[in-house]
């Protein structure tokens, strides 16, 4: 696969917790957990205006500004923009907002903006990849195939993401997104380097192995595996994806801790290494908001599982069979 951005860390740090989802943090505890992150070899960064209405690339670029900039790599996103407004603009999940709101705009002149304001909050000179934020049926509803037609026509964001690629304003781009659709419907219509795809590839679902994964392969694009435990559900928590899970999902889930018991398996470590093995996925980025938290999605990431755990997921069809398996690693 061709790369033209930065190679990525296989563990990356997403920056939802930096902008106060679920719960507000600190200034201080936010920079604690980027430098938590570069300490466990951590070297891909994830945020978007629309943590935290800023807040999230404001804490990314008080703590990364210090480091090397070409000692790690850099994703934030378009499709809001941030405009004044002193009364500032929660939005759940997020618990707090500076003094802006969040205004739609998936045009090429918004796209522009948007990562030159970002460049802004950040103190950074550069970013490495821009995705198109929530340009999808979940979010958009009805006004999807609106906005999607702003985006990939005359005019959108994606060409003129293409324009600041060939520039050298960012290095990729691509769609940050919750669904498959948009993202196959960017490949067909457009060139994208990268999609971060938030919760469809997990222990819970696997809606991307049957076009998606082949189209990503075949066009030489790469996915970044965002939400690996479905809005930590996975990990223990009881929503999913951004909401209270239904009974069938935690029916699911209840079968994945029967299997994970049986060979004394911590769950929330297999939902953070699925991900990574098939081949067009290359990182997985789970969100956290204090070096505890960091330390711990790094710890799982190394713990050894058996390849029996994996075999009785794929036999009580609790993964379909032509997913791929983390393989085995080699003794010392």
């Amino acid at each position: 696969m061709n790369q033209r951005y930065r190679p990525i860390t296989r563990l990356g740090l997403g920056g939802t917790g930096l902008g106060d989802m679920y719960k507000a943090t600190t200034d201080a505890a936010g920079e604690a957990t980027v430098d938590a992150a570069w300490d466990a070899g951590i070297r891909y960064f994830d945020t978007a205006p629309h943590y935290g209405t800023g807040l999230s690339e404001l804490r990314f670029g008080q703590a990364l500004r210090r480091r090397a900039r070409d000692s790690y790599t850099l994703s934030t996103k378009v499709g809001r923009l941030l405009v004044p407004d002193v009364a500032g603009d929660i939005a759940s999940p997020f618990v707090t907002s500076l003094p802006f709101r969040r205004v739609l705009d998936y045009t090429a002149a918004g796209a522009r903006r948007s990562v030159e304001d970002s460049l802004q909050r950040l103190a950074i000179g550069s970013i490495d990849i821009a995705y198109v934020h929530d340009l999808s049926p979940d979010f958009l509803g009805n006004e999807f195939d609106h906005y999607f037609r702003i985006a990939a026509g005359p005019g959108g964001a994606f060409e003129e993401l293409v324009k600041m690629r060939e520039e050298g304003l960012i290095k990729g781009w691509g769609l940050g997104v919750n669904t498959v659709e948009p993202c196959l419907r960017a490949l067909q219509q457009s060139d994208p380097d990268i999609f971060l795809l938030a919760g469809r590839y997990t222990l819970m679902e696997q809606t991307p192995l049957e076009e998606l994964f082949p189209l990503c392969a075949e066009r030489g694009a790469h996915v970044v595996q965002g939400g690996p435990f479905n809005s930590g559900f996975l990990a223990g928590g009881s929503n999913y994806d951004y909401g209270p899970a239904r009974p069938e999902q935690q029916q699911h889930r209840e079968r994945l801790r029967q299997v994970a018991a049986r060979h004394n398996v911590d769950l929330a470590a297999a939902a953070l290494q699925f991900g990574l093995a098939h081949p067009v996925v290359v990182a997985t980025i789970p969100g956290a908001s204090s070096p505890a938290h960091l330390q711990r999605n790094a710890t799982l990431l190394e713990i050894e599982i058996p390849e029996v755990f994996w075999q009785e997921l794929l036999a009580e069809g609790l993964l379909p069979r032509d997913a791929p398996i983390p393989p085995r690693r080699a003794t010392p």
